[in-house]
């Protein structure tokens, strides 16, 4: 009994109601019709596209900044370094990896610079953050008309001019990752290999990062500000960097999802990913000043698998779409939840 309860106080009751009904759906589906290896290939899918995002989460949270709501900073990066690879009409690798090192060094200068801004404003950084993010989406809506990208397959037919609001990356790197080492168990599961060790690779490098003597120093900040102050730790530095780590990890990630996704969805395609990448981490386990690679790997599986279940069972047995409802609860109801927990 006393393990039990050492269970449950450790992995929380919000992660257990969501793992024990992300059990029950895949014990059900079969009875209403949906396969079963069709939605475990959706949830590996899922998985490997969306966790880059959710990793960039954990260097913001483990400096004392808190939840990202700010990703879309970075996100915008990758899709920079994304748009910028096909206007060159780069294929394969090249094209995948031109697009990573415009996503990290557009990344690294406005990382730094909603750095020096959180810098500002200790204590309201969930709140600024979450201005600055959507603020520069819409900014970026202006800009994405006006920069003079020229393919054709970027640009919108009519004028010559302005971005498309989604563009297909299938003629140049779609799958590129993915594909590279993929299993077919099955017919309708395939297992995206290269995709996964991708993730694996960032989750390491990240984990490798906070073994170091920066890493460290970031943490201690997190945990102890005033203790880190009396070390000597510069506590705006190590802020700083941790900013600019998860702005770079965030455009990764979004050039990861495009690739395994098909399309780069402009103009406010970003804020579709910041309440679920901040509620998969804090589904995993993290709160706002502490996060492990642990809690990614976790957070983002429960959250994909029930974003994918849900709405092929229940709409299955009752004929209804409730997979918005579901993702809106979930999503939100996890950071209220966090939230409250901020100081335990």
């Amino acid at each position: 009994m006393a393990q039990i309860k050492k269970f449950v106080k450790n992995f929380g009751w919000a992660r257990i109601i969501i793992a024990i009904f992300l059990l029950i759906l895949i014990i059900v589906a079969p009875i209403f019709g949906v396969r079963i290896d069709t939605s475990l290939n959706d949830v590996i899918v899922r998985f490997g596209m969306s966790g880059i995002m959710v990793l960039s989460m954990v260097p913001m949270i483990q400096s004392g900044c808190g939840l990202n709501f700010g990703v879309p900073v970075g996100l915008i990066s990758g899709m920079m370094g994304a748009v910028v690879s096909l206007e060159f009409n780069l294929t394969g690798m090249a094209g995948i990896g031109v697009a990573f090192l415009v996503g990290l060094a557009m990344a690294a200068v406005l990382g730094f610079l909603y750095g020096l801004l959180l810098n500002r404003v200790k204590g309201d950084e969930m709140i600024i953050a979450t201005y600055v993010g959507f603020s520069f989406v819409f900014l970026m809506n202006i800009l994405w008309l006006k920069l003079p990208f020229k393919n054709p397959a970027s640009v919108m037919g009519f004028k010559g001019e302005g971005l498309r609001t989604t563009i297909s990356v299938e003629d140049y790197w779609i799958h590129v990752l993915s594909d590279f080492f993929k299993i077919p168990v099955s017919k309708y599961l395939i297992i995206p290999i290269g995709m996964l060790l991708f993730f694996s690779l960032m989750c390491l490098i990240v984990w490798g990062f906070f073994k170091t003597k920066l890493g460290t120093a970031i943490t201690a900040v997190g945990s102890n500000p005033d203790y880190a102050r009396a070390s000597g730790i510069n506590i705006n530095k190590m802020r700083l960097v941790s900013v600019m780590l998860s702005t770079m990890i965030a455009a990764v990630g979004m050039i990861a999802f495009e690739q395994g996704f098909g399309f780069i969805q402009m103009y406010n395609g970003p804020t579709a990913f910041v309440f679920p990448s901040v509620a998969a981490v804090l589904l995993g386990g993290a709160c706002v000043n502490k996060a492990t690679i642990t809690n990614v790997v976790i957070g983002t599986f429960l959250f994909q698998g029930i974003l994918t279940m849900t709405p092929s069972v229940i709409n299955s047995a009752i004929n209804i779409d409730v997979s918005e409802i579901i993702r809106i609860i979930v999503s939100n109801g996890l950071i209220v939840y966090a939230l409250t927990r901020k100081g335990r």
